[in-house]
């Protein structure tokens, strides 16, 4: 009998220089990166001079902020260059001294420039705000309204100070979060319908929940959650902690919750939270209709969590060349305009993206770029996988995003919030959708993609949604003084597990812990913004697609937008207010068309 063949990945000097990245744009060698750096670490002195001038006059602030901006812009670009090459090769020792040399130097940096945001805020309110009229301050006037806006929950140095010096513990309960769920929680192995024996992990859960057979999925799910169950005490202890931290925080600042405390940043009202909450429920009874269809398709007496995972279609044989996935994201973004998808081919074609995965390569996918660069995007493509397609047209939405807003804007209004940068994403992903869907070439192929996108809206619209719920009322839970215990903890996510799922879906006891598992919580507030995205691009897309008047200038402006103006003002000009319920009703009057189709076809 001849041996197994194992394929093994390209080292990475073994990979065609065509199929990886060009970094030039950010350096041109590792070598002129260490001189630039030496050079860049000889400027940090430069902020001295500074110090205890700022309420001076407003030409010498103008000056230090030019200054501060110009030292940031040269960080952006080293920094970049070295994470990007660590990301190449996670092993390679070069690299790796790099990104080290570069949080030394960066730190050191933060500490010489710690002077100007307080001394900006001592500056008196009434002189501030006749400074910011004069044209001098004219390009920093919008960073200045935002850095004393903050003036109302901003303590005294000494107090400052205290906080600051809590920053090493504040974040244990996510620590330990981490490394009990990450190193510590042991789930054992799992046999498949095929035979196979494959570890079960965090890592492997949600693709052992993707088997065909019914009695696999019962196994890992109960497996999984019964290690949970045996450290829920103590899981719920650092999820107690975390929202005790939170509320802490939030108090100690003036924030009227925890909740307001989050949303502070981007200047969202807690109104856009609450509205989409509402609005999500007002429509969950066609998500639990599609839940129905879902258990009528594998032919379920009941539908349980883990049969939510399993493909309604089995993956369609349909391979595409790296070539070939490029022409397919073009085409569907034709409705953005001959200029968008020019430039964005020029990139995919060219040396933007670092295409195939090598040894030691960074999993996953990724988009990251500088005011001065090229919008790189990692890749781990492979061509048998729908989904890195949809993967290759998100990270070129992001890419597209951060080289128009460059182009649009100075320096320190190009970057964006987290808030409006996934709606650039899943717009593209919409429009690829759309065209997959319409030149199907059979109903199963047809079936097949609107089954991913329904599931798509359901994780991240519905789903996150349900967890920005279960945020909500943790932390009122503590703010109100009652204890987060475990049984408190379970009560909460079990209503919600009712609401969202509905009165005909099976609930096993096991499912009240999937709270205590979700990473996301230890940095609270932050899910509801996946759901604002999906819910701002589908909209946004449906205008485009259909040719509504004015809707392609109105996106690619918000594109230019960079941070020039807060995210819902962006998002409004563009032609989506996410104050008001309609984008998320349209999303989900969407889902509903789409789940009453794969009713026919399936």
């Amino acid at each position: 009998m001849s041996e197994a063949i194992v394929k093994s990945l390209p080292a990475r000097r073994e990979v065609a220089p065509g199929d990886t990245w060009d970094l030039a744009s950010l350096c041109r060698s590792d070598n002129e990166w260490d001189e630039a750096l030496a050079a860049w670490e000889e400027r940090i002195p430069g902020f001295a001079p500074y110090a205890g001038t700022l309420g001076a006059s407003p030409e010498r602030l103008a000056e230090c902020l030019a200054h501060d901006l110009a030292f940031d812009r040269e960080g952006d670009r080293l920094g970049a260059y070295a994470h990007l090459r660590a990301s190449e090769d996670q092993g390679a020792a070069d690299p790796q001294r790099m990104v080290g040399r570069f949080q030394h130097v960066s730190t050191r940096a933060g500490e010489a420039a710690s002077f100007i945001r307080p001394e900006i805020m001592a500056i008196p309110p009434d002189r501030l705000a006749v400074w910011m009229d004069l044209p001098v301050l004219a390009a920093y006037r919008l960073m200045l309204e935002r850095i004393v806006r903050t003036r109302a929950h901003t303590l005294s140095e000494p107090e400052e100070k205290l906080l600051a010096m809590q920053g090493t513990f504040a974040g244990t309960a996510a620590k330990v979060f981490r490394q009990l769920t990450d190193a510590d929680l042991k789930f054992g192995a799992v046999t498949t319908h095929a035979g196979e024996r494959i570890e079960l992990s965090n890592a492997t859960f949600t693709t052992l929940l993707h088997d065909p057979a019914p009695e696999v999925r019962k196994t890992v799910f109960h497996q999984f959650y019964a290690q949970y169950e045996g450290h829920s005490n103590t899981l719920a202890a650092t999820l107690s902690g975390s929202n005790e931290r939170d509320v802490y925080a939030a108090r100690v600042r003036a924030y009227p919750a925890a909740v307001e405390a989050a949303l502070f940043a981007d200047h969202v009202p807690l109104a856009v939270y609450d509205q989409l909450i509402a609005a999500v429920r007002h429509h969950l009874p066609v998500v639990h209709r599609y839940y129905d269809l879902r258990r009528r398709i594998l032919g379920l007496d009941a539908i349980h969590q883990y049969d939510c995972y399993v493909p309604l279609v089995p993956e369609l044989e349909k391979r595409h060349t790296w070539g070939q996935a490029v022409d397919v994201v073009l085409e569907s973004l034709a409705p953005r305009g001959g200029d968008y998808v020019t430039r964005l081919e020029g990139g995919l074609r060219g040396r933007w993206c670092d295409r195939y995965p090598n040894a030691g390569k960074r999993s996953g996918a990724f988009s990251s770029g500088t005011y001065d660069s090229d919008p790189y995007i990692l890749m781990n493509f492979q061509e048998d996988a729908i989904e890195h397609v949809f993967t290759l047209t998100h990270e070129a939405g992001h890419s597209m995003h951060t080289r128009f807003s460059a182009e649009a804007q100075p320096y320190q209004y190009s970057s964006y919030t987290i808030f409006v940068a996934e709606v650039a994403s899943t717009f593209n992903e919409q429009l690829l959708t759309r065209l997959l869907i319409e030149r199907a070439s059979s109903p199963k192929e047809r079936a097949a993609i609107i089954a991913r996108e329904i599931d798509s809206i359901r994780n991240t619209i519905v789903r996150q949604t349900m967890f920005a719920e279960f945020e909500r009322k943790s932390h009122a839970s503590a703010e109100a003084g009652e204890p987060l215990t475990l049984e408190r903890i379970r009560g909460i996510y079990r209503e919600l597990l009712d609401a969202y799922f509905g009165p005909d879906f099976a609930i096993d006891r096991d499912l009240e812990l999937e709270c205590l598992r979700i990473p996301h919580f230890y940095n609270a507030f932050y899910v509801y913004k996946y759901a604002t995205g999906l819910a701002a691009a589908i909209t946004l897309a449906k205008k485009v697609a259909d040719g509504e008047p004015g809707a392609l200038d109105r996106y690619l402006g918000f594109l230019r937008g960079g941070s020039s103006k807060w995210p819902l003002d962006l998002l409004r000009d563009a032609g989506v207010d996410l104050e008001k319920p309609e984008p998320v009703a349209t999303a989900l009057t969407r889902f509903g068309e789409l789940v009453d189709e794969l009713g026919t076809l399936l």
